[in-house]
């Protein structure tokens, strides 16, 4: 990607939209960066920042704009840039564009997070050189340029992210689930699921994608992929493909089979991450990683902060954050992990979605459900129409430290306590990590 000379325009000063700024300067851009938020504390040498009102005036000269993941393409200044015939790209393309070493793309409604980093880990078994981003935190143009040449890139890909992508080809892509989320954002799962499948679009047939078999939805995509299909699957037995077969992770590709370790050896626990176990073992695999290598990091391998996360045990009862639950799908995945008798603290940003089956298993296995932030009114009245005691659903209003002392109050053993929320944390808190790391603070002062 030739960017010297070239006016550039890059819209949202958040992390992604400051590190394609950057990047743009350093291979010879003349950059903008622009954010609507007037209030932000921007400065970027050889940048010009401009916060506030973003007018067409932005527009004059510009030969490429580079778009944030939180600012949908619908704004009037994106809508006049496409007027222009201006080139719009996201800042995952660009990442594309300056990538010299493959990409290892993973997307879907959960488990993203889990997967690539443990994805990360399985391809240092393999590479000298491998870099985590996109989603999951660090800029991936930033991971791009600090891997360079002979290396290989993990990276964390949302439905946000694949808007405004073009020429996006990764090596290995892979689709670990989709479900209902970001509605608010793409107006219907229609249009939702084909952002998650742009991330297989532009891939060829010497480029592999990496399908869960046990979602339908995700299954039938290899009607539209244009490139190899293999697939991951817990609960069937693959021709080919990643599976589980007598408690053991299994691995079949090109009639060689190979054997990995155990269910009961895996050092993320649960149903869910066995899948994510899966997955990431078959993307390192068609990646370069050998099935021997791929073992010990399988084995010790802990999980990601935010995301079922042992906090800390206070008179028997113990507390996770699952504060990486901003959905109701990945919410009953933590649900599931625990034998029952649980002190939920849900709610939060309420993205509107049906409630049915999340309450459903709430009744089955929860003993207290706290309630926060904007979603806890339609929580409550939806946990009541599906049978749970109105007695034991408590209201912390916008406190998270209301919420933990309530239940640090009725929790005993062998309850557990567990943050997650089955929203998201625009009500209260910046982002999840931010929610989860207060919930830990608070729980730790106990």
């Amino acid at each position: 990607m030739n960017l010297v000379g070239k006016n550039v325009l890059v819209i949202g000063a958040a992390r992604s939209g400051i590190a394609a700024a950057k990047v743009a300067k350093k291979f010879g851009a003349f950059v903008t960066l622009s954010d609507s938020n007037e209030n932000l504390d921007v400065a970027i040498d050889g940048v010009d920042v401009r916060l506030g009102k973003q007018t067409e005036e932005l527009l004059r000269g510009v030969d490429l704009v580079i778009v944030s993941p939180a600012v949908p393409l619908r704004i009037p200044l994106l809508k006049a840039a496409a007027a222009r015939g201006v080139d719009i790209i996201s800042e995952v393309e660009l990442a594309y564009g300056l990538a010299r070493s493959p990409i290892c793309a993973v997307t879907g409604t959960n488990g993203k997070t889990t997967t690539v980093t443990l994805l990360g880990l399985l391809l240092a078994t393999a590479f000298a050189k491998v870099g985590v981003g996109g989603n999951i935190g660090v800029p991936l143009c930033e991971v791009a340029l600090e891997v360079g040449d002979g290396g290989c890139i993990a990276a964390e890909i949302s439905s946000y992210q694949m808007e405004a992508t073009k020429n996006f080809r990764p090596h290995v892509s892979a689709v670990l689930n989709v479900t209902p989320d970001h509605l608010k954002r793409h107006g219907t799962m229609e249009v939702y699921q084909a952002m998650k499948e742009k991330i297989f679009a532009q891939q060829t047939a010497e480029d592999f994608l990496v399908l869960n078999y046990d979602d339908e939805a995700v299954r039938e995509m290899i009607d539209r992929a244009p490139c190899r299909v293999v697939y991951f699957s817990r609960q069937v037995e693959l021709a080919e493909g990643a599976f589980v077969q007598d408690n053991r992770l299994v691995i079949k590709f090109n009639g060689v089979r190979h054997e990995l370790c155990t269910v009961d050896e895996l050092g993320i626990k649960g149903g869910h991450n066995v899948e994510n176990a899966l997955a990431a073992a078959m993307i390192a695999f068609l990646a370069g990683a050998t099935a021997e290598g791929l073992v010990g990091v399988l084995k010790t391998f802990r999980g990601v902060e935010h995301r079922i996360e042992f906090v800390r045990e206070i008179g028997g009862v113990k507390f996770f954050n699952d504060s990486k639950a901003t959905n109701t799908d990945s919410a009953i995945k933590a649900l599931e992990t625990f034998d029952g008798h649980i002190v939920l603290i849900a709610g939060g940003d309420d993205k509107g979605t049906d409630l049915t089956d999340f309450l459903r298993l709430v009744k089955e296995r929860v003993d207290w459900l706290i309630l926060v932030g904007d979603a806890a009114a339609r929580f409550k009245a939806c946990a009541i129409a599906e049978g749970f005691d109105a007695e034991k659903i408590l209201d912390a209003g916008y406190s998270m430290q209301r919420a933990v002392e309530l239940a640090a109050k009725v929790a005993r053993s062998p309850q557990v306590v567990l943050l997650s929320p089955a929203c998201a944390s625009f009500d209260m808190y910046s982002d999840f990590e931010e929610r989860g790391r207060d919930f830990k603070r608070i729980v730790n002062a106990l």
